[in-house]
């Protein structure tokens, strides 16, 4: 389905807000930035939940490049979050950022969130990008801790959006499922499947939110240059817009 068939941003009369959230591993951006800032600016998005951002040299400097590529603004996270990272449009204002590192486990890789309160119109949203473990009792563990995060953030609603390294039907997929919204599966949308982008077999990436926020689409969009999403990274993106209640 078209990008276009998404509803736009907009602050409704009653000043909830329409907003347009993209999620997106980037692969430490190895692979062709100006695909990706092609693909991610097509998608028009108000936030951007990013995953496997750059983590080492000047990594600030590349988040940045990223950012003005894409018409976009660094909001939290990179090396601070162990890769996730948080864009957004000047559409939002900030309220507080924070950066989360996780418990290492010896031999694995350091895991994080990237998390913020922000607000668009009379709408207030908390978000948090993820990228989980890969193996799956880490993975587990992480998903209560970002239930928890969630809950500490103390705002009615939250989106949180990443890659989740599992599938749909798998214990820590269904442990975030149970108390938050799956926007694909509440809404679907455009195409399912998100890894690899080559040849998409597998959902290991989604964008979920709190009971209370209204997902009106939710799916990887297929009317982008295939071209772009081969050579961007290896994930494909998920867009979704969602209508988030005044506060």
């Amino acid at each position: 389905m078209a990008i276009s068939d998404l509803p736009n941003s907009r602050t409704e009369d009653d000043g909830s807000a329409v907003v347009r959230v993209l999620s997106y591993n980037v692969r430490s951006l190895r692979d062709d930035e100006d695909a990706l800032a092609r693909v991610v600016r097509a998608c028009a998005p108000d936030l951007v939940f990013v995953q496997e951002a750059p983590r080492f040299f000047r990594w600030r400097k590349h988040a940045a490049r990223l950012a003005a590529k894409s018409e976009l603004v660094v909001l939290t996270g990179g090396a601070t979050a162990a890769g996730p990272l948080l864009m957004c449009s000047l559409r939002a204002t900030v309220e507080r950022t924070e950066d989360v590192l996780l418990p290492l486990t010896p031999g694995l890789h350091r895991r994080g969130f990237a998390t913020a309160v922000v607000r668009f119109g009379g709408a207030r949203v908390g978000a948090v990008s993820c990228h989980l473990s890969l193996r799956k009792d880490e993975r587990y563990a992480q998903a209560g801790m970002l239930l928890d995060r969630v809950a500490a953030l103390g705002v009615p609603h939250t989106l949180v959006a990443g890659d989740l390294n599992e599938r749909p039907d798998g214990p820590s997929f269904t442990r975030l499922a149970k108390e938050l919204q799956d926007g694909w599966a509440v809404s679907p949308w455009g195409g399912e499947y998100t890894s690899p982008s080559g040849a998409p077999h597998q959902r290991i990436d989604a964008i979920l939110a709190t009971p209370g926020v209204e997902f009106l689409g939710c799916g990887v969009p297929t009317d982008l240059p295939e071209a772009d999403l081969r050579a961007a990274t290896d994930h494909l993106p998920v867009l979704a817009a969602v209508r988030i209640p005044a506060g």
